[in-house]
């Protein structure tokens, strides 16, 4: 089994595997002493993301507009939100767990869901600012990479060796399953990224080049192999209908026709692709690692590639403030402008402002 989307982007983002680090030292320290009095104490209390201003600035592995806010999560329990696209962020009052977050989803302006490591997945009914524990299971040591929701009552979440549960009862706790992903389907792979195309079908970017796809809201897949061997981290939809997966070393593909055939797109890069997105004026955006974003203004063909001053890592994109989009990643969230040239500038000024400063 190859690494996982969090192992292999750990190899880029040495943050990323200090967190994990830090996490499980944390649960030891936490954990332990509580579960030698777990007879007399009853069951444990789920332990809150600590409250930081520098929350924002922390890893942050996926944003999602809920309406018009804009909420993200990552490491430590960290959901931060924006009602600004962007330009400023408040935490989350109330998030009752301390793992990692790698995945958020809203179905509605004010109902989301979010998942990640030790099997961890919590909800919000207030739009991201308060939360509640829906389902966790830390002695699988499983993590979850993605969670869908095809109504406000049935949705699932799914992550590493193929690990997968829904519910039918809106997520709460208690009602979700266990299940796999289609009936014979005996696959382990890692689900790395969950999306959907136009038409609503899914579609799971996962390891050796395996795409899943559902043309029935997830009940079932089937397994699709691409011409690549290497893994797929993340893709989406795009507004003609097509999609595009991405993954290690600038390989991305798209397909016109439900993922039956693949053509390979010119990144522009070697660099490792974790995130992309199509804007609401049409361009595409990719990100990933060593400073890594790709601007297309021809439709996904061709990618311009800028990088980043600080050269880390970044697993998310969305639109911002007019004129700019905001990126999420090693530091945080960050804004930055939606043209290359504009974006080029920006950089060679951070540069020179760097080295003067240096001086």
């Amino acid at each position: 089994m190859s690494a996982s989307f969090i192992e292999t982007l750990s190899s880029g983002m040495p943050r990323l595997r200090s967190a994990a680090i830090a996490l499980i030292a944390t649960a030891f320290a936490i954990v332990m002493p509580a579960a030698a009095q777990d007879e007399m104490d009853g069951p444990k209390k789920p332990a809150y993301a600590m409250q930081s201003a520098l929350a924002p600035e922390s890893l942050l592995l996926d944003a999602t507009y809920a309406d018009g806010r804009l909420v993200a999560v990552g490491e430590f329990g960290h959901v931060v939100y924006s009602d600004d696209r962007g330009q400023t962020w408040t935490q989350a009052a109330s998030v009752p767990t301390q793992a990692t977050l790698t995945g958020v989803t809203f179905i509605n302006a004010k109902l989301g869901f979010a998942v990640g490591h030790d099997a961890t997945i919590i909800r919000t009914r207030d739009g991201g600012e308060n939360w509640d524990l829906v389902y966790h299971d830390p002695e699988s040591e499983m993590a979850f990479m993605a969670v869908y929701f095809e109504n406000e009552n049935r949705g699932f979440a799914v992550g590493a060796f193929a690990f997968m549960v829904e519910t039918q009862e809106g997520g709460e706790e208690g009602s979700w399953e266990e299940r796999s992903l289609s009936e014979g389907l005996l696959d382990d792979y890692h689900l790395n990224k969950l999306f959907t195309d136009k038409d609503g079908d899914l579609y799971i970017a996962a390891e050796f080049g395996i795409v899943y796809y559902s043309n029935d809201k997830g009940r079932t897949f089937t397994s699709i192999q691409t011409q690549y061997e290497g893994s797929f981290w993340g893709g989406f939809g795009m507004s003609d209908g097509s999609v595009m997966v991405f993954g290690m070393r600038g390989n991305a593909f798209r397909s016109w026709d439900k993922g039956q055939s693949w053509t390979k797109v010119d990144t522009g890069t070697d660099k490792s692709i974790a995130g992309g997105v199509q804007l609401g004026g049409g361009k595409i955006v990719l990100v990933g690692l060593q400073g890594y974003i790709g601007y297309s203004d021809d439709n996904g063909k061709s990618f311009v590639e800028v990088t980043r001053a600080d050269r880390l890592g970044y697993a998310a994109v969305a639109d911002g403030p007019e004129g700019q989009i905001a990126v999420f990643g090693e530091p945080g969230a960050k804004l930055m402008p939606d043209d290359p040239e504009k974006a080029r500038e920006a950089v060679g000024a951070r540069i020179t402002a760097a080295s003067e400063g240096g001086s």
